[in-house]
């Protein structure tokens, strides 16, 4: 998959330095992957939670921080919409970030 864009998780991590290597992880999974349905990423990830309009919620670091990607399966395009802490999550509406 291509993501789209690297430098919004990076500079979350400059800013949360504990997020840097599961940021980094997550990113590497991810772009290694070739995501063809939501089934496809339960199967990685199992506890992102599919919200709707192709958007994808994951939990990184035990659930510490989120980030909320649209996906375009025909094109295997992931859009980061969201990067930030749980209770910066809280405050949006992940269905339409």
């Amino acid at each position: 998959m291509r993501i789209i864009a690297k430098k919004v998780l990076r500079e979350f991590w400059q800013l949360h330095a504990d997020a840097e290597i599961p940021l980094k992880t997550w990113h590497k999974i991810v772009e290694k992957s070739d995501w063809k349905t939501t089934h496809d990423i339960k199967k990685i990830f199992g506890d992102a939670s599919i919200v709707g309009s192709n958007r994808i919620v994951f939990n990184i670091k035990g659930n510490k921080y989120r980030i909320v990607v649209y996906i375009v399966f025909q094109v295997r395009k992931v859009f980061i919409r969201f990067v930030g802490t749980h209770s910066e999550y809280d405050k949006i509406d992940a269905k339409t970030v």
